[in-house]
C-alpha cells in the first residue's frame, strides 16, 4: 500500500497541535523571519527547537519556509539561521529564491531543500534543474494542469518527490507572486506583509486599448475580477496521485485552529480511503460536505483539469461563509456523563451540537441539556468568550474534539 502525505499549515503553536492531532503526517511553519506569512504566530528559535521535537515524538515531520524572495538585507543572519535549523533537526526548509537554496546547500548539507511554489515551476526543464541544484521535492506551480505534472514526472529521477495544494486560498497573481499589496499598501506580500487587495472590491477600466473590452460580470455590490475562488481537490486526489505527487499540501497558516482541524480531518479520512484502494476512490458525501464547515469561498479544481472556460473568480463578494459556527474546545477527556469545555461562540441549553473529532465521535450529534460553570451554578446561556464549562453529555468525548452547530 503506498503511503502519501498529508502537509497541514502551522502558524502557531495550537494550530500545530490541532494539524497532528488531526492526522496530518507532516507540518510546515516559520520563525520569526524569511516566511512569507510574517503576520502568522510563527516561532522564536526556542520555540522551533520545541516544536521540531514534539513533532519528531509523534514520528511526523517538520518543514521551515524559507520562502521569500529575498532582497540583500534579507541575507543578515541567514547563515546561521540555517545552520541552527540543521542543529535542531528541521526535516527541510521551504525555499523559493535561488540565492538562499544556494545559502541551504552551502551552509547546512544536512537540510533537505524543498522548492516552493513561490519558485513558479511550471516545466520539466526548470525542475530538472533545480534537483541539479540539490533539490529533494519541488511544490510545483498552482497553474499546471494533471498532463503537465505527468511529463514533470517522468522527466525527473524517482527519487525526487512532488509536491502540490489540494485545498486552500489561491492567490490571484501566478503562484503567489503578487504586487498589489506592495504598490498599495506599501506591505510586500513576497517578502511575507500580504494585506491580500486582491479581496478588495474594485472598479477597472483601460482606457488605450479600443474594442480590447474584458467582460466583467458587475451588480450594485461591485467588482471582485481579482478575487479567487479557494482550492478544493478532496474528490480527485486520486488523480494527482496517479500523475505522481505523493504529498498533499493544505494552504492556511493564517486561518483559525477549527479551519486547521476541520480540513485535515477530511482529507485525513480522505487519504486513508485512497491507500486503501486507489483504483475504487470515492469520497463519501460526508467529507464532501465536511469541508463547507469551515470558513471558505466559493470552491474550484483551479487548473488542473485544463478547464479554461471554468471561472474562478468569486463575481459576487469577497466575504467567506461556513455552514457551520465554532462552538467550544473539549479540554479534557469526558468522565461520568460530563466534560469541561472552553467556549468559544455564543450557544444555548437546548441547542444541538455536532462534535469535530479525529475518532469515533466524529459527526455524532447531541443536545445540550445542562451547563454548569466552575463556580457549580448551572447556566442557560454560554455568552463568555473562553468561559469553561461543564457540559452533560453520554458521548464519550476527547480532548482537542471540538463542537460546532450549524448557522
Amino acid at each position: 500500500m503506498k503511503k502519501y502525505e498529508l502537509l497541514a499549515p502551522a502558524g502557531d503553536s495550537e494550530k500545530l497541535s490541532t494539524a497532528l492531532l488531526y492526522g496530518a503526517d507532516a507540518v510546515y511553519f516559520a520563525g520569526k523571519r524569511f516566511g512569507l506569512r510574517a503576520y502568522a504566530g510563527n516561532f522564536n528559535e526556542q520555540e522551533l527547537k520545541q516544536q521540531i521535537e514534539t513533532v519528531h515524538k509523534l514520528g511526523k515531520k517538520a518543514y521551515i519556509t524559507l520562502n521569500i524572495l529575498a532582497h540583500n538585507l534579507d541575507f543578515i543572519g541567514l547563515k546561521e539561521y540555517v545552520e541552527y535549523l540543521d542543529k535542531i533537526g528541521a526535516d527541510a526548509v521551504i525555499v523559493a529564491d535561488l540565492g538562499i537554496a544556494k545559502f541551504v546547500k552551502e551552509y547546512a548539507p544536512n537540510l533537505d531543500l524543498h522548492i516552493s511554489t513561490q519558485a513558479n515551476i511550471t516545466n520539466k526543464y526548470t525542475a530538472k534543474a533545480y534537483v541539479e541544484l540539490g533539490a529533494k521535492r519541488l511544490i510545483l506551480a498552482r497553474e499546471l494542469s494533471l498532463r503537465e505534472i505527468k511529463e514533470i514526472r517522468d522527466f525527473l529521477p524517482s527519487e525526487i518527490e512532488l509536491e502540490t495544494f489540494v485545498h486552500g486560498a489561491i492567490c490571484m497573481a501566478y503562484s503567489g507572486r503578487c504586487m498589489l499589496s506592495y504598490y498599495l499598501t506599501g506591505r510586500d506580500a513576497n517578502r511575507g506583509a500580504c494585506a491580500q487587495p486582491c479581496r478588495w472590491e474594485y472598479s477597472i477600466t483601460e482606457k488605450t486599448r479600443k474594442g480590447e473590452q474584458y467582460d466583467i460580470i458587475e451588480d450594485e455590490r461591485g467588482t471582485y475580477i481579482l478575487n479567487s475562488k479557494d482550492l478544493n481537490v478532496i474528490e480527485h486526489l486520486n488523480k494527482l496521485a496517479e500523475v505522481g505527487i505523493t504529498s498533499f499540501k493544505i494552504e492556511g497558516r493564517m486561518k483559525s485552529e477549527y479551519y486547521v482541524a476541520t480540513v485535515v480531518n477530511a482529507y485525513r479520512r480522505a487519504i486513508d480511503l485512497l491507500e486503501k484502494d486507489l483504483n475504487n476512490y470515492i469520497v463519501p458525501k460526508q467529507l464532501v460536505e465536511e469541508l463547507n464547515k469551515a470558513s471558505h469561498r466559493n470552491y474550484t479544481t483551479g487548473f488542473y483539469f485544463g478547464n479554461e472556460d471554468e471561472t474562478r473568480q468569486n463575481q459576487e463578494t469577497s466575504a467567506p461563509t461556513a455552514t457551520h459556527k465554532f462552538i467550544a474546545l473539549v479540554l479534557e477527556n469526558s468522565v461520568s456523563g460530563k466534560v469541561l469545555i472552553e467556549q468559544r461562540n455564543k450557544f444555548e441549553v437546548g441547542e444541538t451540537l455536532e462534535v469535530l473529532s479525529p475518532n469515533e465521535n466524529f459527526g455524532k450529534t447531541f443536545n445540550v441539556t445542562e451547563l454548569i460553570n466552575e463556580d457549580g451554578e448551572k447556566v442557560l446561556v454560554a455568552n463568555q468568550v473562553q468561559q469553561k464549562l461543564y457540559l452533560k453529555t453520554n458521548l464519550p468525548l476527547k480532548k482537542g474534539d471540538m463542537l460546532r452547530k450549524e448557522v
